[in-house]
Formats: structure tokens, C-alpha cells, sequence
């Protein structure tokens, strides 16, 4: 009988990259995928210490799952393995083993590929199985070179790591120095998963622009622009993004591939967390908001439609109203057709930890509020601006009503629409003709090609 594997993925899409790769990794050792940790032999909590309070929702998390075995054991029922893996599990492996002694086994997001040996040490002594080391060898090296692809998209993680050190952030902690793959194995992947279906494909990195990968001929590494323009000939491969940037890595050759490639979608996730100078010293982001302005101006220069999402901090220690009010002025002023906006939260062992004049957070709060409604009301303008225009959009999921289908514009919104089932995975032009806080509605631009 075939074993049960259920992995609950937190946060970030490299941890939905990474807990894809982990059943790929254990389907030869027998386990199907389900989400329903009732059911399964093992449950894997892939986690994301980004996010406010995260080691705790582990914890509450590794409770559930603690009292569903013991209500299997008293039943008669079979063994539940706990498995913490991702950043949480690097950041804090030995603390969750000694706080939490239900987790059998603790991986970090360098060392998964070790999985089928750490479940079987588990089960051999139901003793302490943890691996949170950043390994020399990349992981990248063990793991099955075929895997699965759900639907018309996929993921593809080419870059692991940073080096910026920005004060409040954890990667540099939890996923290591910037490393990045080579390329021919990038290349091999990508074509795999678009024979499997894939016709859009995300890469992935903390600093993906950074990317410096092995050339094939031993030459010098390559970089994105010159990796997304051989993806952009594989056959069957029509969209590539790219995620998550940073604007001192949006070098003139990368903006330029936005202008000379149309397979590399203009839609772009760039993050600047503050529009005030003084707090992006403070927070060691090493570029300036008119820095990013320029960014944004080649880039409108190279690719006029293309379309911008970022992430802001509001908050941060010592953040000044007028600190603030230079982000509601980037804000406006740049347009964003997207963007995620957080309360600062300190997260432990960052610098920014440890800064004092921390803000009361009746002011955090009443900030992100007109933070959001600002963004939003980005996001509107460029929502509507949409309805009257033809886009294509690549069709992968249903709808909510019957006969309907979703899927996503070149700028990532997600568009509904009458269109028959059998069409799922296809890319068809569509009429916009309504638009809303998050999405978009139309119907097929060539009638015809429902009944087709």
C-alpha cells in the first residue's frame, strides 16, 4: 500500500518550489501526495520565517499534528512522522527538537535532498534527526532530475541565497550566500518541464537578478538577460517571469532583454520597502529612491506596458511621519499595479532587532492603512485601464461558475472568463470588459475558437 505524504507550504514561492522537489524526492520511496495530514504516514511543514510570528504557527501547527497521532496511536491507527523543513527549521532547528519533541526530524532548505535518509534514521530510532547545515555540494546535485508539473506553469528555482544583509531580513541567515546554478543545468530543466506542459515558467531566487550561473562552455558566468534569452528559444516555453529582484542587480542588459524579448513577461516584482533615503540607509538597502526611480525609467523606456509590483515596510525603527510620507510619495508617483505592504515586526539575530525607537504600534497601524489604500488605489487605475484591451491569457484552472475558466494576464492578474474546460492550458486573447480590486473579467476575443 502505497504511503501518504502531506506538505504544508508557508510563505515565499521557492518554498512552493522546494516542497514540489521534496515529493518528487519521495515518490520513489512510495508516498503519494494528499493535503490531508489526517490521512498521511508523513507531514511535512515547509516553513518561511519572513512572515510576523512564524516559529510560533509552526509550533501551533506541530501541536495539531501531536495530538492527530496520538488519536491515530489510541485508535490502533498507523505511525504519523513530523517532519519541520525550510527557514524556520534553519533558523531555529536545535529549539524546535528540544521545545517540540514530537517533530521527528529537522531540515533546513540547503539540505533537503538528504530527506530519504533522515526519514529512515527517524524510523530506525525515533531519536533526534536534525540537518540544518549549508552543505558544499548543492542540493540541486541529489534530487531526481524528473519531476512533475501541475498545470500550464511551473517554478524554477536558478538562485539561492544573498548577500545584501538587509538589516530586517533573515535570508542571509536561514538560506546562505548567494549561490546560483549552472546553467546547463537551469537549461536542462527548463526543457523538461516544457515537455511535461509548461508554457510559463517563474525562476526563482531571494536575489534573482544576481544571478551569476557556470556557463556551459566553462566561459564567463552567465547573466539573467543572457540565461532568459536562451530559455526564451525553447520550443513551447511562451512566458518567462522572474522573482524576487533587487534594484541594484536590474543591470542595463536585464532591462534591455524586458525591451528585446517577448517571451519575458512586463510584469515585474521589484521591492524598494521605503521611499525615504534615511530609512534605506538604515535598513543597509544600498540604493537610494531616486536610484529606483531611474531603474523604473529605463525600464518604462525599454518596455512602455510594462507593469510594476514592489514591497514596502512601514514602521521601521525611527521611521519618521515625513520618512513615511516620502513612501506615500513613491507610491503615487510610480504607478504600482501591485504591492505587499508590512508592519516592520523585529525578526531575532537581524540587526534592526536591535535598533531602538521602536514605533508604538497604534502607528504602525494607522500608516499601512493609508499605505494600502494608496496602493490600491494604484491598483485600481490600472485595473481599469485594462477593460477595452485584448490580452492573452494562459488558461489553467476553473472557475467559480460552470463553463468558466481562469487565468493569468502578462501582468499577472487573474482574468475569469466563458470558456470551455477543454481549453484549459491554452493562451487565448480576450477582451477585457470589467475590472475589479483583483482581478479581471472578459470573454474570448475569436468566438470560434470555443467551439474549436
Amino acid at each position: 500500500m502505497a504511503k501518504k505524504l502531506c506538505i504544508k507550504t508557508y510563505g515565499c514561492q521557492m518554498n512552493v518550489y522546494d516542497s514540489g522537489r521534496m515529493a518528487d524526492l519521495l515518490a520513489p520511496l512510495g508516498y503519494d501526495t494528499t493535503e490531508d495530514a489526517a490521512e498521511a504516514d508523513l507531514v511535512i511543514l515547509n516553513t518561511c520565517h519572513i512572515r510576523e510570528k512564524a516559529a510560533e504557527k509552526v509550533y501551533s501547527d506541530v501541536g495539531r499534528l501531536r495530538d492527530l497521532r496520538a488519536e491515530r496511536n489510541a485508535r490502533g491507527g498507523g505511525g504519523l512522522t513530523i517532519a519541520v523543513a525550510g527557514c524556520v527549521a534553519q533558523a531555529e532547528g536545535a529549539e524546535i527538537m528540544r521545545r517540540a519533541p514530537a517533530v521527528d526530524l529537522v531540515v533546513g532548505p540547503q539540505a533537503y535532498h538528504r530527506l530519504p535518509e533522515l526519514i529512515a534514521r527517524a524510523h530506525r530510532s525515533k531519536g533526534e534527526a536534525l540537518d540544518t547545515d549549508f552543505p558544499v555540494d548543492s542540493k540541486f546535485d541529489h534530487l531526481p532530475q524528473q519531476h512533475r508539473v501541475e498545470g500550464s506553469a511551473a517554478f524554477l528555482t536558478i538562485q539561492e541565497g544573498c548577500d545584501k544583509f538587509c538589516t530586517f531580513c533573515v535570508v542571509p541567515y536561514t538560506r546562505g550566500a548567494e549561490t546560483s546554478r549552472p546553467v546547463g543545468a537551469v537549461l536542462a530543466e527548463a526543457r523538461h518541464l516544457a515537455g511535461l506542459g509548461a508554457q510559463e515558467i517563474t525562476l526563482l531566487g531571494q536575489n534573482v537578478n544576481a544571478y551569476h550561473g557556470e556557463a556551459p562552455d566553462g566561459g564567463a558566468p552567465w547573466s539573467l538577460a543572457r540565461l532568459a534569452a536562451a530559455l526564451a528559444e525553447i520550443p513551447g516555453l511562451a512566458r518567462i517571469r522572474y522573482t524576487t529582484s533587487h534594484p541594484r542587480d536590474m543591470d542595463d542588459t536585464l532591462i534591455a532583454a524586458h525591451g528585446r524579448l517577448p517571451q519575458l513577461m512586463p510584469f515585474l516584482h521589484l521591492p524598494v520597502q521605503s521611499g525615504s533615503d534615511r530609512i534605506l540607509d538604515q535598513m543597509n538597502r544600498r540604493h537610494t529612491a531616486d536610484d529606483y526611480r531611474q531603474v523604473i525609467a529605463k525600464l518604462r523606456a525599454a518596455r512602455p506596458d510594462i507593469a510594476l509590483s514592489s514591497d514596502f515596510i512601514v514602521g521601521f525603527p525611527g521611521e519618521s511621519e515625513r520618512d513615511f510620507q516620502a513612501t506615500l510619495d513613491l507610491v503615487t508617483e510610480i504607478g504600482f499595479a501591485q504591492a505587499y505592504s508590512f508592519k516592520y515586526s523585529p525578526r531575532p539575530g537581524t540587526p534592526a532587532s536591535m535598533m531602538a525607537d521602536s514605533l508604538p504600534e497604534e502607528v504602525k497601524s494607522e500608516r499601512l492603512a493609508r499605505l494600502q489604500a494608496a496602493i490600491a488605489e494604484g491598483q485600481r487605475r490600472f485595473n481599469e485601464a485594462c477593460v477595452g484591451r485584448i490580452l492573452p491569457v494562459l488558461f489553467d484552472r476553473p472557475g467559480r461558475r460552470p463553463g468558466q475558466l481562469v487565468g493569468r494576464s502578462p501582468y499577472m492578474h487573474a482574468v475569469h472568463a466563458e470558456v470551455p474546460a477543454h481549453l484549459s492550458g491554452r493562451i487565448l486573447d480576450v477582451v477585457i470588459d470589467s475590472a475589479h480590486p483583483n482581478s479581471l473579467g472578459g470573454h474570448l476575443a475569436d468566438p470560434a475558437e470555443a467551439a474549436a
